[in-house]
C-alpha cells in the first residue's frame, strides 16, 4: 500500500527548540514552527517599521542598523550554529568587492559565492541527503542572488559606458560604492533573509531611505503655474490583506492534498509495477502540483512581509492605483494557467528570473543564452540529480514548445473559435509538459527519475526532438509562408502595376517584402502580437487593394460640374473598367502571418476610413462650389436691389419708369409688379395716404419692399458662409 507522508522530527536541525511544545501540539516539524514564527513576526515588524521608523522620524542609518540585527536574530534562531555561514559568505565577497578592481569584480564575486554556496550544498547532501528540512541552503541561495548581482551593478556603473547597457542595467548600475553598514543591511535585512524575495542593491536603499515612495501617480504627471503637490504616500494594506490570504489558501491546499499524493510514493515499485501508465501520469502532475503550493504559500508571505514594510512600491498604474508588485516572487493564475512554456518560467519564481536574465541571459551570445541560464540556475540548486534532469528537460521542451508554436499555431488564428481552442489546448499540453518535465525536481534521485521516465517511454522527450528536427522538414512554418507569400505578391503587384498607372512601384513592393523576411520572431512575445490571414481574407483583401488603387484613378480625374448632369456624375466611378480579380489560393500554406499593425480588421478599417476621407472631400467640394456659385448670384442681386434703391428713377415720357442702371432695370420692375399687385386689389392705382400721388407712394412702398428683401438675402448670405465648415465637422466626426 502507498504510505502518506507524516510530519517527522529531523534530529540533523540546529535550530532552536523552544517551540517543540507548540510543534507537537500541531503535528509540524519544530524547523516548520520556527519558519512560521519568524515570518508572522516579520510581519507585525514591517508594521512597526514602516510606521515609528519612517524615514521622515528616523535616519537611515537606525532603519539599515534595526533591519540587520532582527535579520540576524531570526537567522539564529532558525538555523543555529549554521548562521555562521549567513555572515561568512557576505564578509568574504564584501572584501573581493573592496580589493578586487571594478573590471573584474563580477567575476571574482560570481566564482567566490557560487563555490561557497556549492560546498554548502554538498555537505548537506553527504550528512541529510534529500531531505526538505529548513536548512542553511535557502538564505545562503538568496544571499548568493544578492551579492552577485550587486557586484554586477558595480561593474556596469564604475566601467561599462551607458549606451552599452540595457534599460535594465541602467537603472541598477551604481556608481557610488556602498558602506558597510549599507552592504550588510542589504544582504541581512529581516524582510527577505528566510524565503527572499530578491530585491536589487538600488531599490533597497531607495526604500531605507524613502525615495521609493515619492513616485506621483499618473495622473498628477502635469502641474499648473509650476505648483509643487503634495504626494500622498500609497498604503499597502489592501495589497498586504489579500496576499497573507492567499498565503493562508495555498499553505490548506497543501496540507490537504499532500498527504493524498506523497512525492515518495513515486521511486515504490508497487507505484511503478501496479499502476497504469495513465495513472502514473496523473500522479505525477498532481504530486508536483501540492509541491508548488508551498512554495506559492512561503513566496506571497514573504512578499506581504515585504510590502508590509513599504518594501515593493513600483509606482502607478494609469489609472492612478498603486502597484506593489516591484520584487513579487509568484503570478499564481498566470503560471496556473500559461498556455506556453515560457509564459510558465516567467511567472514561476519571478526573482530568480530576474537575476538569471541580469547575470547570464543579457551578456552571452545570443544563441547560448538559453542554455548556459538553465545551467546556472541548476548549479545555484545544487548537486541533486533529479535538478539536473529537470532543467534538461525543460531546455529541450521549451525549444520544441517556440518550434511547435512556429508551425502550428498561425493554422489557428482564422476565426475566434480556432483561436480559443488553440489557447485551451495549449494550455492543457502545458500542464501535461510541466508535470513531466519537473516531477525529478521533487524526487531529487537519478535512478528513480529514470525509471519513471522509462515508465513514460519518454514519449515527451521523443515527440520534442521531432517536433525541433523533423516536423520542420516537412510542415512550412510561419516565417516560411510568409517568405513565400512575399514572393507571390510580389508578382502579383508586377501584373497590378503594369495594368494601373497609380500603382506602388515594383521596387517598393520589394523592398516591403524583404523587411518582413528580416522580421523574424526571436521571442514568443512577438508571436503572440501577430495575426494570421486566411486564403478567403488574403483574397478580399487583394479585392480592396485593387478597388483603392481604381478610386485613387477615379479621384484623379477632372471633376465633372455639379450643375451639370449630377446623375452622370454619380454614376461615373462605376463606369471604370475593373481589372479581373485574382482568383483566391487554394491551399493553406498560402496563409501568412502579418504584424498587429497590419492585420486584416486593421486593413479594413484603415481603407474604408481613407475611402470615407475622400468621399468627404469630395461632398465638401461639392457643397463649396454650389454655395459658392449661389451666394455669388445672390450678391450680384443683391447689388442690383441696392443700385435700384440709391439711384433715383427716371420718368419716361410714356409714363413708365426705369432705374438708372440699365442691367437691374428687369429685376426691380419685377419687384415692382409684386409690390404694385399686392397694394392694388382691382388692378387700379391707389391714393397715397395724406393726399400724395399714386406714383409717389408706390414708390415709397417698393423702397420698403426691397429694404425687406435685402435683409433676408443678407442673412441667407451670412448662413450660406457658416453651411460648409458645419458639413465638414458633421462628415469628420
Amino acid at each position: 500500500m502507498l504510505e502518506s507522508p507524516k510530519f517527522i522530527e529531523n534530529d540533523l536541525y540546529n535550530g532552536s527548540h523552544a517551540f517543540t511544545w507548540l510543534a507537537d501540539m500541531v503535528g509540524f516539524s519544530v524547523d516548520l514552527v520556527n519558519f512560521l514564527i519568524c515570518q508572522i513576526s516579520a510581519l507585525f515588524l514591517a508594521s512597526l517599521f514602516r510606521s515609528l521608523l519612517h524615514p521622515s522620524k528616523v535616519s537611515s542609518k537606525l532603519r539599515h542598523t534595526f533591519a540587520l540585527s532582527m535579520g540576524l536574530a531570526f537567522g539564529y534562531f532558525c538555523f543555529g550554529q549554521q548562521a555562521i555561514h549567513i555572515a561568512g559568505l557576505p564578509a568574504i565577497c564584501y572584501i573581493v568587492i573592496r580589493t578586487q578592481d571594478p573590471r573584474i569584480v563580477q567575476r571574482a564575486v560570481l566564482l567566490v559565492a557560487m563555490s561557497y554556496l556549492l560546498c554548502v550544498h554538498l555537505m548537506r547532501q553527504l550528512y541529510d541527503y534529500g531531505s526538505y528540512a529548513l536548512d542553511i541552503t535557502g538564505p545562503l541561495m538568496i544571499i548568493t542572488q544578492k551579492v552577485t548581482s550587486l557586484a554586477f551593478s558595480i561593474h556596469d556603473g564604475f566601467v561599462r559606458e551607458e549606451e552599452d547597457l540595457t534599460k535594465a542595467q541602467q537603472y541598477h548600475a551604481i556608481r557610488k560604492m556602498p558602506s558597510a553598514l549599507e552592504y550588510f543591511s542589504y544582504v541581512w535585512h529581516f524582510q527577505s533573509i528566510l524565503a527572499g524575495p530578491l530585491v536589487f542593491y538600488k531599490d533597497y536603499i531607495e526604500f531605507v531611505e524613502g525615495y521609493n515612495l515619492l513616485k506621483r501617480p499618473a495622473s498628477n504627471g502635469s502641474l499648473d503655474n509650476g505648483k509643487t503637490e503634495l504626494v500622498l504616500e500609497p498604503s499597502p494594506t489592501k495589497t498586504v490583506i489579500r496576499k497573507v490570504i492567499g498565503s493562508l489558501v495555498c499553505a490548506f491546499i497543501f496540507m490537504k492534498f499532500v498527504k493524498l499524493y506523497p512525492v515518495k510514493n513515486m521511486k515504490e515499485d508497487d507505484f511503478l509495477e501496479n499502476t497504469s501508465m495513465a495513472y502514473k501520469y496523473w500522479y505525477a502532475m498532481m504530486a508536483t502540483t501540492c509541491i508548488r503550493f508551498k512554495y506559492y504559500h512561503a513566496w506571497l508571505l514573504a512578499d506581504a512581509i515585504c510590502n508590509n514594510a513599504g518594501l515593493g512600491f513600483a509606482g502607478y498604474d494609469k489609472d492612478g492605483n498603486a502597484k506593489w508588485d516591484l520584487i513579487s516572487n509568484i503570478n499564481v493564475l498566470s503560471f496556473e494557467f500559461s498556455s506556453n512554456m515560457r509564459d510558465a518560467i516567467n511567472n514561476w519564481n519571478c526573482g530568480t528570473n530576474r537575476w538569471l536574465r541580469t547575470l547570464v541571459y543579457e551578456r552571452v551570445p545570443k544563441r547560448y543564452g538559453t542554455l548556459l541560464t538553465f545551467a546556472l540556475s541548476a548549479v545555484w540548486h545544487g548537486f541533486y540529480p533529479g535538478y539536473y534532469l529537470t532543467f534538461a528537460t525543460g531546455a529541450v521542451t521549451v525549444t520544441a514548445a517556440r518550434m511547435g508554436r512556429r508551425l502550428f499555431r498561425h493554422r489557428f488564428q482564422s476565426t475566434q473559435l480556432t483561436r480559443m481552442f488553440y489557447d485551451i489546448l495549449t494550455c492543457l499540453i502545458t500542464r501535461i509538459v510541466m508535470g513531466y518535465a519537473t516531477f525529478p525536481f521533487v524526487l531529487l534521485e537519478f535512478m528513480g527519475s529514470i525509471k519513471l521516465y522509462l515508465r513514460f517511454y519518454l514519449c515527451l522527450h521523443i515527440i520534442s526532438i521531432v517536433i525541433i528536427f523533423i516536423l520542420p522538414q516537412f510542415i512550412r512554418g510561419e516565417r516560411s509562408a510568409r517568405s513565400s507569400k512575399n514572393g507571390e505578391n510580389v508578382a502579383a503587384n508586377a501584373r497590378v502595376r503594369d495594368s494601373s498607372p497609380t500603382s506602388v512601384p515594383l521596387v517598393a513592393t520589394a523592398a516591403l517584402a524583404g523587411s518582413n523576411d528580416l522580421n523574424e520572431d526571436e521571442d514568443e512575445d512577438k508571436h503572440a502580437k501577430s495575426k494570421d490571414n486566411t486564403p478567403q481574407q488574403l483574397f478580399t483583401e487583394q479585392q480592396q487593394q485593387q478597388q483603392k488603387e481604381q478610386q485613387n484613378n477615379v479621384l484623379l480625374q477632372p471633376r465633372p460640374q455639379p450643375s451639370n448632369h449630377p446623375q452622370q456624375q454619380q454614376k461615373q466611378p462605376q463606369q471604370q473598367p475593373q481589372p479581373k480579380s485574382p482568383k483566391p489560393p487554394t491551399n493553406a500554406r498560402d496563409a501568412i502571418s502579418v504584424p498587429h499593425d497590419q492585420c486584416e480588421m486593421d486593413q479594413l478599417s484603415s481603407k474604408l476610413k481613407e475611402k470615407f476621407e475622400a468621399e468627404t472631400k469630395n461632398i465638401e467640394e461639392f457643397i463649396d462650389k454650389t454655395v459658392t456659385d449661389t451666394v455669388s448670384g445672390i450678391v450680384e442681386f443683391k447689388n442690383d436691389l441696392m443700385r435700384d434703391i440709391e439711384f433715383p428713377k427716371l420718368k419716361l415720357p410714356s409714363g413708365s419708369t426705369i432705374t438708372a442702371p440699365l442691367d437691374a432695370a428687369a429685376a426691380s420692375v419685377g419687384l415692382r409688379k409684386r409690390n404694385t399687385s399686392s397694394v392694388h386689389e382691382n388692378g387700379q392705382r391707389a391714393e397715397a395716404p395724406g393726399g400724395g400721388s399714386a406714383d409717389h407712394a408706390a414708390e415709397e412702398n417698393s423702397a420698403a419692399f426691397l429694404k425687406k428683401e435685402i435683409e433676408v438675402i443678407n442673412a441667407v448670405v451670412q448662413q450660406a458662409n457658416v453651411l460648409p465648415a458645419v458639413l465638414s465637422n458633421g462628415h469628420a466626426k
